[in-house]
């Protein structure tokens, strides 16, 4: 009999003698190889790299621009499937777990989560460059005037956040369900096999690492080009490459002094911060702004865009002269850009979600988070509209011509522009920091091997991925700023396609192999009772004494000792005597000091049957007034599977009814076996790995 230590929350899963987190040296190696080879040449052929680049999008956009159209629709048709079919209804763990954080916390986080300040740049200088030369029909026209903020919007709407929900539901899935660990690799497990431990699984991760450090680069490269101007107004300083230079390498030591001194909390607070600064920003805007524009442009927008979208998300523009060009330079960058920041943000999502459904995973993910990136966009970007429709022609050139300056040059025209100025800086500075130091964290999990999800990945790593970070944006401002760093992004982000497609391919093996089995436990064998393996049969006295006893902590240990531990242990004699290879753990419980005992018995090339027995706290209930007034809580003693708690009481049985009931979930698995082997699905990707 071995002993092991697992959470009490998550289903039994074989014991994992080591579960701290290594660095994947082959990974770390290849992908720092990779950045740090495109940064040398870069900086040492800034003109040379420039060039390629360009030629490699003109290529991309011209011949491949469809496979990021296609995958971006695919996967937004494919997370609505999981949110709207019945598969919604699984959870991120086992089936008794329950959200870590409340709802509006929950949100905050996947709002600060998934958007950089890259929105604050592009908020204003796209509305104006799609009014002015539209990818189709006329420019400065009333439709394309209506047409210009929707385009942005669009941009900042479902696609990045169904490609976050895709990567996070499905590493959430699978860590937390399954336990396994919180990675890409571990979700292609039912598609791949024992492959994702070897070659082909650090391949995975190379191409989710570097697209990852190129997306991270990029808003940070994007957001340096920006604040450079509000520091240059607040404080006087020369704008340019210096400067920053100098915010890029800021990032970095803030992140290094995060990691080495402890101040984590503080990271997060300042990620939380971020929400109230930027809401602040735009309701003194909407407010001192023109808010009647504001307000019922915003509501023709939403319209526009919901109405639109179906058409925007296929359209390739075909038949427009240039429109391959148009679409490299703005659609196929946004598309980019998502698959590039999918694994980064959805594991921050997976980590965070845990006891989620699917169906709230994925509804929240793509309504919540994209209303506000619709009211960032609308605001900021109809006041730029306001202006330009009011003919002022400089401004407009301005935003098209250099984007930071025309931000801040829109934010001049507030009343009280100093404070304007200064709120929104600090804004930008709040997501910047955000993005470079939860960016350096997720490199770090990417080149390491965790199989505790809750874990992270080492500092020391967290530490060379913020300075190759700095160093890859640094090479891409010096060979030409944010046109350099978009045209990286689309190039790097191609493979990460692929990856996008193989997790969906994945996924669904995985919920279909999820769905057979919750439809294989109705199949028993002829041998099984007639009450269907449910509860254990008992009298009706004992019934009786049941509902109306609510045992202490001490009966639940003595009943667990006296009653569990030998029958499930007479139980693995008997599978042994018989051939099969059978285990009994004690798992100690950090929450109720109980321990508790897993069986499990190996299954050859299918997945294990486990069965824990647990003791849970529960609440003493209460009828009219508390009956119970000496306690708030009583013990449960409950059987649990893969997918979490069984939902009846076993206190109180006796030996035999013990084992009867760990018989009955065993052939409750064998008919789960019998029907996975009728639909020809006999690689699950739940068997944990030695």
């Amino acid at each position: 009999m071995t002993i092991s230590k697992k959470d009490p929350d998550t289903a039994p899963a074989d014991v994992i003698k080591d579960r701290g987190p290594k660095i994947n040296w082959r990974v770390l190696i290849i992908a720092a190889a990779i950045t740090l080879g495109f940064s040398i040449w870069a900086i040492m052929l800034p003109g040379n790299a420039e060039d390629t680049m360009k030629a490699v999008v003109g290529w991309t956009a011209e011949n491949l621009g469809w496979v990021y159209v296609l995958t971006v629709t695919v996967v937004i048709g494919f997370v609505l499937w999981v949110a709207l079919s019945k598969v919604g209804s699984i959870r991120l763990g086992p089936d008794h777990s329950r959200p870590q954080y409340k709802l509006f916390t929950w949100v905050a986080q996947l709002f600060a989560a998934g958007v950089g300040i890259d929105m604050l740049f592009y908020s204003v200088t796209e509305p104006i460059t799609q009014y002015m030369s539209p990818p189709s029909g006329q420019g400065q026209t009333a439709a394309a005037a209506q047409d210009a903020v929707v385009w942005t919007m669009f941009h900042y709407g479902m696609a990045g956040w169904a490609m976050y929900s895709l990567l996070g539901m499905a590493m959430g899935y699978f860590a937390y369900r399954h336990g396994k660990p919180l990675s890409i690799r571990a979700v292609l497990y039912p598609l791949l096999g024992k492959r994702v431990h070897g070659g082909v699984g650090d391949a995975i991760d190379i191409v989710t690492l570097v697209g990852t450090v190129f997306g991270v680069a990029t808003a940070m490269g994007i957001g340096v080009v920006l604040l450079n101007v509000g520091f240059s107004i607040m404080f006087g300083l020369e704008q340019g490459l210096a400067l920053q230079i100098a915010l890029v390498l800021v990032a970095a030591v803030l992140t290094i002094a995060a990691c080495t001194s402890g101040v984590d909390k503080g990271i997060r607070w300042i990620a939380e911060l971020n929400i109230w600064s930027a809401a602040a920003l735009l309701l003194y805007i909407l407010v001192t702004g023109k808010t009647s524009f504001l307000l019922n442009s915003l509501v023709e927008n939403i319209g526009q865009f919901i109405v639109t979208m179906p058409g925007r998300t296929l359209q390739t523009f075909a038949y427009e002269h240039g429109g391959s060009e148009w679409m490299g330079g703005w659609t196929l960058f946004f598309w980019a850009f998502w698959l590039a920041w999918g694994p980064f943000v959805g594991l921050f999502l997976a980590r965070i979600s845990r006891g989620r459904t699917l169906r709230e995973f994925v509804i929240a993910a793509i309504t919540a988070p994209v209303l506000c990136d619709f009211l960032v966009v609308s605001i900021f970007g109809n006041s730029a509209m306001h202006e330009v429709l009011g003919g002022n022609k400089d401004f407009a050139k301005l935003a098209i011509e250099s984007p930071e300056q025309g931000w801040y040059a829109l934010l001049g025209m507030f009343p009280g522009a100093p404070l304007l100025i200064g709120l929104g800086t600090l804004s930008g500075m709040l997501f910047y920091l955000t993005s470079a130091n939860s960016g350096a964290m997720m490199m770090s999990n990417f080149s390491s091997t965790i199989p505790d999800p809750s874990q992270d990945g080492p500092k020391s790593l967290r530490i060379f991925w913020a300075l190759v970070t700095a160093l890859l944006t640094i090479a891409m401002l010096v060979a030409g700023g944010v046109t350099t760093m978009e045209h990286a992004t689309l190039i790097f982000a191609l493979p990460v396609t692929i990856i996008a497609w193989l997790v969906m391919a994945s996924f669904t093996k995985a919920l279909r192999i999820e769905r057979a089995q919750r439809e294989g436990r109705v199949l028993r064998r002829r041998s099984m009772a007639a009450d269907g393996g449910h509860a254990p049969e008992r009298t009706w006295r004992h019934r009786l004494t049941g509902l109306l006893s609510y045992p202490s902590k001490k009966q639940a240990a003595q009943f667990m000792e006296d009653t569990v531990h030998p029958a499930l242990n007479e139980l693995v004699g008997e599978f042994t005597k018989q051939g099969h290879e059978a285990t009994l753990d004690i798992v100690p419980n950090d929450r109720t000091g109980i321990p508790s005992y897993a069986l499990a018995v190996s299954v050859p090339d299918h997945p294990d049957f486990l069965y824990e027995v647990q003791a849970v706290e529960a609440p003493m209930p209460v009828f009219g007034g508390r009956m119970f007034p000496e306690t708030e809580i009583y013990y449960r003693v409950e059987a649990f599977t893969r997918t979490g708690s069984e939902g009846y009481d076993l206190m109180g049985v006796t030996h035999e009814q013990m084992i009867d009931d760990a018989l009955a979930r065993y052939e409750a698995h064998l008919g789960f076996l019998t029907y996975l082997g009728q639909q020809d699905g006999q690689s699950t990707g739940t068997r944990a790995e030695d």
